[in-house]
């Protein structure tokens, strides 16, 4: 009898054991969240690029029900300027309403800016903890393979892989998402490198833990660190990119409403109507700019050295 007491207190101390572990995962958890957002809301730049982003992805997505016009309506006199027949920014080569158009743009452009970087992520964060774990053969294979893409401009590959199919948003996030591996897989391997000759990765080999476990539990959050901030730094770049394709024809196709499809259109009215062009070129490049400040602000967020300071 006292022994079936004393297992039945030891499973139970051992229950709460891993609930008070549980709990206080949790915490540190929340902990840390709330050191990086300090060091975050430090970068006065940053706090304001999220606002900023904030409000951008808000009036995109409330697109259908706070537009003035229909985007692809032509509701006003050819290259109208700014206040011409009541619309706010004026009228593009056809008369359609250019800001009805930047509101429902900038829903593609931020899916052509996130979906391409996050997608190439994902896939990079694999092949470069394959390589530079493993190391060896299967390091050597990865690596010549991605240096083939490497020689080839980012943007020239991303044209060549769009020309080579028929122009749509499929085929402008297939080519940068491919154009964008090489470059994030080359940071993913570097710095799982580096982090696999750490003590702890070690002392979890001598105590008999798996790879996986040793992937999944120490290297891959030691890692990702680096590989989030310099992807958030890519969407800006990469909305530039995809604006850039559809202004050569290769992405977005008339009618639908895109920022580098609205500056490509805007050159056939560019002496009579500037702002055509002016508006989405001015937006296109105040939004990149706003994801360059979020990623520094990220860089120091989830650097513990810049913590401390």
């Amino acid at each position: 009898m006292t022994r079936q007491t004393d297992l039945i207190t030891s499973d139970s101390k051992r229950k709460r054991s891993a609930s008070e572990l549980r709990h206080e995962k949790i915490r540190m958890m929340f902990r840390t969240l709330r050191f990086a957002w300090h060091a975050y809301a430090k970068d006065k730049a940053a706090v304001g690029a999220l606002i900023f982003m904030g409000i951008i992805v808000l009036v995109t997505i409330l697109a259908p029900y706070i537009s003035p016009h229909d985007p692809n309506d032509a509701v006003g006199t050819r290259g109208g300027f700014p206040g011409t027949d009541g619309l706010i920014l004026g009228g593009d080569m056809d008369g359609r309403d250019i800001l009805s158009r930047l509101l429902w743009g900038g829903r593609v452009a931020l899916l052509v800016g996130v979906v391409p970087t996050a997608a190439a992520t994902a896939i990079a964060v694999l092949l470069g903890l394959l390589a530079g774990y493993a190391g060896g053969w299967l390091d050597q294979i990865i690596m010549r393979v991605l240096d083939v893409f490497f020689a080839f401009p980012l943007v020239l590959l991303a044209i060549v892989i769009a020309g080579i199919l028929d122009p749509g948003m499929g085929t402008l996030i297939f080519a940068i998402t491919i154009a964008l591996i090489p470059y994030i897989s080359r940071l993913v391997r570097t710095t799982t490198v580096s982090v696999k000759q750490e003590p702890y990765i070690e002392a979890a080999r001598a105590g008999g833990a798996a790879t996986s476990t040793i992937l999944a539990r120490y290297v891959l959050p030691n890692m990702l660190a680096p590989v989030i901030v310099y992807s958030t730094t890519l969407i800006g770049l990469m909305m530039v990119v995809g604006s850039g394709l559809s202004f050569l024809g290769l992405g977005i196709q008339p009618p639908d409403a895109d920022w580098g499809t609205m500056v490509s259109d805007g050159r056939a009215v560019l002496k009579k109507a500037p702002h055509a062009t002016a508006f989405p070129g001015f937006i296109i490049v105040i939004v990149s700019l706003a994801f360059s400040f979020i990623g520094d602000g990220l860089r120091d967020a989830l650097d513990p050295r810049a913590r401390v300071r």
